[in-house]
């Protein structure tokens, strides 16, 4: 009878095992395991969390193993009478030297990794990441194209008003653009409060802390979209700052760094231009929607006690000049209202204020130019 027993506890035993073995071999394709990445020290993040993986299941299997026999072999109806004893030299020293020799085994690889990661030296590129509610600002220093990168998924979206995207909450206006095979240099840090920047296939998670400059590096060996997230909770627009980062080969990067400042060229001529009514509508609208909608929402309304109404407030509603400076220089101390002034073009901040004081019921006819912040930024700065 007892055979027969034996027999099936160890068949069970096998299926178990093979399932397990199954599951786990299974788990390094599955979307639920850690990426293997596409920079080099993503791999060696991987594959530590694969031996460290590994060698816990050996422990689980060891430890089951002679918990499951000790169990069968003395059980109580074989009459097993348990031993009495409270010391054993012997095994007190093996269970303390297997556990530190496998401490050991792990450490040297992690630390070796670790070493690895913070080794920012000798870069081709160095990009400073500042984060802010709730956006991710891109200077690069060794080029001189500096801009914000925001959410791009549509309010609608946000709102449940419409089916949600493939890159829902994961997509921006304008992805840190980097190029291949070349070592980058990430300078983050923040202006408000600790945010961080996480993109799980480049190994790279770093806090942005408010007054420090921390470091991190990534060498990308694919061309492609990497997304990430700030993986630290931020404030009520926390899930409204994703990361993307786009990695070209480096002709097409040179390109683009030659597109961007030619843009960024066109934007300081655009200064001394006359936009219409409808011009400033149609550009404030997208700059509202990408910038102010999180906080005083696309009705305008506001949040009660948080964030105040536009949509027939003392704001949008009062003199022109009061609204350009709270917009250039952020609200009171203590409220959640940023400064626009380094983030916003003037062009932008002349349509958004063009915008918000003449949309929702609002209907001052005000129109304000470019020219008019430029103006309202050099009287501030005497």
């Amino acid at each position: 009878m007892w055979l027969c027993k034996l027999k099936k506890m160890l068949q069970a035993g096998l299926g178990t095992g093979a399932l397990l073995y199954s599951g786990i071999v299974l788990a390094q394709e599955l979307r639920y395991n850690m990426p293997k990445g596409v920079t080099p020290i993503s791999r060696e993040i991987y594959g530590l969390h694969m031996l460290i993986f590994w060698v816990c299941v050996a422990i689980g299997v060891v430890v089951f193993s002679v918990l499951f026999y000790s169990v069968f072999k003395y059980r109580k109806s074989r009459g097993v009478t348990p031993a009495q004893f409270h010391e054993h030299t012997s095994v007190e020293v093996v269970w303390t030297i297997i556990p530190f020799l496998i401490l050991i085994g792990m450490a040297i690889p992690a630390t070796k990794t670790l070493i690895a990661m913070e080794d920012t030296s000798n870069p081709d590129l160095t990009i400073q990441v500042t984060g802010s509610q709730w956006k991710w600002k891109y200077d690069y220093l060794d080029n001189g194209v500096s801009y914000y990168s925001n959410l791009a998924t549509p309010m609608e979206q946000r709102d449940n008003r419409a089916a949600k995207g493939e890159h829902y909450l994961l997509e921006v206006d304008r992805p840190m653009v980097v190029p291949t095979n070349q070592k980058i240099r990430i300078l983050t840090t923040s202006t408000d409060v600790i945010h961080s920047w996480w993109v799980p296939e480049l190994g790279v998670k770093k806090d942005a802390m408010p007054g420090f400059i921390n470091e991190s590096w990534a060498l990308i060996e694919q061309p492609g979209i990497y997304r990430g997230q700030c993986a630290e909770l931020c404030g009520v627009g926390h899930a409204y700052m994703p990361v993307v980062v786009q990695a070209l080969p480096p002709a097409e990067f040179a390109a683009w760094v030659d597109e961007q400042k030619k843009a960024q060229e066109a934007e300081l001529a655009a200064v001394s231009k006359e936009m219409s009514m409808d011009e400033l509508m149609a550009r404030g609208e997208q700059v509202y929607t990408t910038h102010c909608a999180v906080c005083h929402q696309a009705t305008g309304q506001g949040v009660p006690g948080v964030f105040p109404a536009l949509q027939g407030g003392p704001i949008a509603t009062g003199p022109v000049e009061g609204h350009l400076n709270i917009v250039l220089n952020g609200g009171r101390p203590g409220t959640a209202m940023p400064a626009f002034a380094q983030q916003l073009s003037d062009a932008d901040i002349a349509a958004v204020v063009t915008f918000e004081r003449n949309s929702w019921g609002n209907k001052t006819g005000d129109t304000v130019q470019a020219k008019d912040v430029k103006a309202a930024r050099t009287s501030a700065a005497r």
